[in-house]
């Protein structure tokens, strides 16, 4: 080294050092990736454990060699289930800790708040869990089910002789976006079908609702006038876990009115004594009891992480859907990237359609080319007394998202998208 680069050597330490950082690193060496979950509030039962299955699926790339031959370094925020906070929290890690992606969000509430931001920032949301559909942004990638590939099967389902013929229903949820017009599209599909409209309950409560004794007494008067009556759940949050109590000290049995639920997976069941509950429904596209190759490592390697990072209760953790949704999301990104040389929010976005992957619900994924929505295979399960599920329903292949509901009036020209 000659007397000049040796100067320059030493004046580029001395700055490095100035500012925090090791002789030898460069920020450059990681690349950010924001994780969005309520770590606190209502929403803390569902979300802190898409936040654990984010940290270990960045922690299991990082292992591998991580992207592009650089770490991911993860920036969690909580906002704490306060729906204007996320706006806030999505800015920070935009704007702020400058993220490549950002992994989060649980109800539509906070998807709607997040949004601008990514739209404004140009940022890149992947959205891992069932939504209502109605809304495709450039900005965000959804890695859940739309409508057609969880809530419209299962009441297919529960129509069927196989699923006990119901011909009354009840529409039970909590009080925002996502129920309301899952909802409606359901009463659209219910009257497709020749349901009439004295032949549907509907019902809404509140963000933490905790009383359900009234409304199980309801839906067992609804019950009670001789047609097979069935209840479809969009109740999300801890909200659940007085529900099904309820439920279960009512009497009200799977073989009576059985409930299917479109937000209770594995996680929500722990909070509950669910031997009251075995026969009542869950409609997902992966449950943690499915059996091949890929999910027995993606529980073993959930199990093994929990237990390393002192997770409660470590011994008894439990996978999902939005957290094989978030797993695979991660994974989608990476390839993308990698494909496109950038973390570059447009670059990258035009490399994700088409990506395909092996994940834990046992079928390869494939990333919509147009719509953001990934293929999934939709399954039915019922709870068992271990609070895990027997799947008693599924579909042969992986489905294509609708974003656009076809029972939505005005959605007649979006069913190509």
């Amino acid at each position: 080294m000659n007397r000049r680069n040796f100067v320059k050597a030493l004046t580029l330490s001395a700055s490095i050092a100035a500012i925090g950082l090791p002789v030898g690193a460069h920020a450059a060496d990681t690349i950010k990736v924001g994780i969005l979950h309520s770590l606190s509030g209502t929403m803390a039962i569902s979300e802190t454990a898409l936040k654990n299955v984010a940290l270990m699926t960045i922690e299991e790339i990082n292992a591998k060699g991580g992207v592009m031959g650089k770490k991911l370094e993860p920036v969690v925020v909580d906002p704490a289930s306060n729906w204007p906070l996320f706006a806030e929290k999505a800015r920070q890690l935009v704007a702020q800790d400058k993220v490549a992606a950002v992994f989060g969000c649980w109800t539509s509430v906070s998807r709607k708040s997040v949004n601008p931001v990514f739209k404004e920032l140009n940022g890149l949301l992947f959205y891992p869990v069932q939504y209502e559909g109605e809304e495709l942004e450039k900005n965000v990638f959804y890695t859940g089910a739309a409508p057609n590939q969880q809530a419209i099967p299962a009441v297919e389902y529960l129509m069927s002789a196989e699923g006990g013929g119901a011909k009354r229903f009840v529409l039970l949820g909590t009080d925002y976006v996502y129920p309301r017009t899952t909802n409606k599209i359901l009463r659209a599909f219910l009257k497709s079908k020749g349901v009439a409209d004295a032949d549907i309950m509907e019902d809404y409560t509140p963000f933490g609702h905790s009383d359900y004794q009234t409304i199980i007494a309801n839906i067992k008067k609804f019950a009670a006038a001789g047609k097979k009556t069935a209840v479809i759940s969009t109740i999300n949050g801890d909200s659940n876990v007085p529900f099904y109590k309820e439920l279960g000290n009512a009497g009200l049995k799977a073989t009576d009115v059985p409930v299917v639920a479109f937000s209770v997976g594995e996680e929500e069941l722990r909070g509950v004594d669910t031997k009251p509950l075995v026969g009542h429904l869950a409609a997902w596209n992966y449950f943690m009891s499915v059996k091949n190759a890929e999910n027995t490592a993606f529980v073993a390697k959930y199990r093994d992480w929990a237990k390393k990072n002192g997770v409660p209760n470590a011994d008894t953790v439990v996978t999902n859907d939005p957290m094989e949704a978030t797993y695979v999301g991660i994974y989608m990104w990476k390839q993308a990237v990698e494909k496109a040389k950038s973390t570059d929010t447009d670059k990258v976005i035009a490399a994700l359609g088409g990506q395909t992957f092996k994940a834990p619900s046992g079928f390869t994924l494939t990333m919509d080319k147009t719509n953001h929505h990934l293929h999934k295979p939709v399954y039915i399960g019922e709870v068992r007394g271990d609070g895990q599920f027997d799947v008693v329903w599924k579909t042969k292949e992986p489905i294509r998202a609708q974003p656009w509901s076809p029972f939505i009036p005005g959605n007649e020209s979006k069913q190509g998208i």
